[in-house]
């Protein structure tokens, strides 16, 4: 099974409201990024076990660990949860930007450092949402500019 056909039936486990939701935002994220790379990882790490959610990403990003390691991840990934939908930014580097910039437009979502968590789309402004989702896009992308790796997916 390819990943898009892994990602359809991931959203399509889902629950109503929550699948169209999903659906929804799957089309949003490839609007804004469309030829972007396209991840699904089912919730279980090396040895099976269940470690999260499956989760939906988009996009490619280098991630650095205080060690000196890195690994590849997604820019924007979605994840549903007991309580409803969570956008996830991971590569942005100031982690009170999303709060500071996004959450008091988000007044029903719970916003962290890398995270926008609600219980449905529908109480969102999609403009404010949509706008985060570019902002993850383009900071990694800036970031891999001036580190000279234009190459983002």
């Amino acid at each position: 099974m390819n990943i898009q056909e892994q990602i359809n039936n991931y959203i399509d486990s889902q629950t109503e409201p929550k699948r169209s939701e999903m659906y929804e935002l799957n089309r949003i994220i490839l609007q804004i990024m469309p030829a972007c790379k396209l991840w699904f990882l089912d919730g279980t790490d090396d040895r099976g076990k269940i470690v999260s959610n499956p989760n939906i990403g988009f996009g490619s990003n280098t991630l650095k660990y205080a060690n000196g390691s890195t690994k590849e991840f997604y820019q924007i990934g979605i994840i549903a949860n007991k309580t409803g939908i969570s956008v996830y930014i991971p590569g942005i580097k100031d982690k009170k930007f999303l709060a500071q910039s996004y959450g008091k437009e988000l007044t029903t979502a719970s916003v962290s450092g890398y995270c926008i968590k609600f219980k449905t789309l529908k109480d969102k402004d999609n403009y404010v949402l949509e706008a985060a989702i570019k902002y993850g896009f383009e900071s990694i992308k800036s970031l891999k500019i001036k580190e000279g790796n234009e190459n983002i997916r």
